[in-house]
């Protein structure tokens, strides 16, 4: 292993997930300080899922065809730093959207990308994803905490430095992400796309995901707010938030044992339950801390067991030059479709219906994801031991 590039990869991870813990829980905050209304501080934000529908796809295709991606993650990476500038010139809402959209186009472009390189470095051993991975957790906790506190003493308008700050980090690890030797695959004819999503566990799983993104909807958009709106410190809603990604850690430190011991589809039906579970405990039981707090532990299978086991299985049904495609159709149709269309309608209930409701409404979509894999995939190994297979 000590080819494995581990601390440029790690350390890409850390400043992306480190915008996206600047980002995430406190921009609403930022858009709410501008006298935004819900729904459009949720049209702002879900620029970022708009874009995830079709870049990921784009660049993913273009880097699948040249056979190069290193190239296109350095170049999302500069036009992303340079797109972020507009913020600090504008406060209308349509200056906003036209700067969040630029961002996200290029943003959302990379890590589909940096994820089918990392796994390309790890072909003889890919079940140390989730050691590379939990960086870019520790960088979401880093910056969550930092934020939080700078901004109990500070105007909410020094998140924009932050966040610069961030992106400017995205780049120069860019500049030092190495593009993965090629493979024998890698010179084979792409296999069929169409051929691919005729598989009913193919289907069944990227609709499955675009549930869970979805499920998260309200979460992403509104979950800083609610807690604010019941009296929680700025200090704890970064600290809530940095306790779900502890979560996270943990469970991406025990994923690859996980991964060979149980089903795929055991693995992610427990993470649909869960996730039903917790955005009714986030909607109704706000007032209890206690309640709040286990509900962010579910985050580990919310998003850290579903997200470890759903991108395994993308890189095994999706092989050889197919697979920046794969990822790129995951990260669209999840965190893309599904992340728009739960933003969309959370910023639709929040002011009509109310944070009860509109949390509720995702725990429905978990639960069509849970009915989702229950019916259609079956039969499949551990997602550890498939990736495994798929590298032999």
């Amino acid at each position: 292993m000590s080819a494995l590039p581990y601390w440029r990869l790690s350390s890409y991870y850390f400043f992306h997930f480190a915008f996206i813990g600047a980002f995430s829980p406190y921009f609403g905050l930022y858009l709410k300080s501008l006298s935004f209304s819900a729904w459009d501080i949720g049209l702002v934000m879900s620029q970022m899922q708009l874009m995830r529908m079709f870049a990921p796809y784009l660049w993913g295709a273009l880097a699948d065809r040249q056979s190069r991606r290193t190239p296109i993650i350095r170049l999302a990476a500069a036009i992303s730093l340079v797109s972020f500038v507009a913020f600090f010139f504008t406060t209308s809402l349509g200056g906003l959207l036209a700067a969040m959209a630029m961002l996200a186009f290029f943003w959302s472009a990379a890590l589909p990308l940096v994820e089918t390189q990392t796994f390309d470095h790890l072909r003889d051993d890919p079940a140390r994803y989730s050691r590379i991975r939990v960086w870019g957790s520790i960088g979401f906790i880093v910056a969550v905490m930092a934020v939080g506190a700078w901004l109990e003493y500070r105007p909410i308008s020094h998140l924009l430095w932050m966040l610069l700050a961030t992106q400017i980090g995205i780049m120069v690890c860019a500049l030092r992400v190495p593009e993965a030797k090629a493979h024998s695959s890698s010179t084979m004819p792409a296999p069929s796309l169409a051929a691919i999503l005729r598989q009913t566990r193919v289907r069944a799983l990227l609709a499955a995901c675009f549930a869970m993104s979805a499920a998260h909807g309200a979460y992403y958009v509104f979950y800083s707010i609610h807690l604010a709106g019941h009296g929680y410190s700025t200090s704890l809603v970064g600290g809530l938030w940095s306790l779900g990604v502890i979560a996270e850690i943990g469970v991406f430190m025990i994923m690859a044992p996980l991964l060979r011991r149980f089903s795929l589809r055991v693995i992610l039906l427990t993470c649909f339950a869960a996730a039903a579970l917790r955005f009714v405990m986030i909607g109704w039981g706000v007032d209890s801390l206690a309640i709040i707090f286990v509900a962010q532990l579910l985050h580990a299978l919310t998003f850290g067991a579903h997200h470890a086991a759903a991108i395994a299985a993308i890189n095994r049904w999706f092989p050889g030059r197919a697979q920046g495609r794969g990822q790129a159709l995951y990260s669209s149709l999840s965190f893309g479709a599904g992340g728009l269309f739960g933003a969309l309608i959370s910023g639709w209930s929040w002011d009509s219906l109310g944070a009860g409701i509109s949390f509720s409404i995702g725990s429905v979509f978990a639960l069509l994801g849970f009915l989702l894999v229950y019916a259609g995939v079956r039969g499949e190994a551990g997602a550890g031991e498939a990736v495994s297979e798929s590298r032999a």
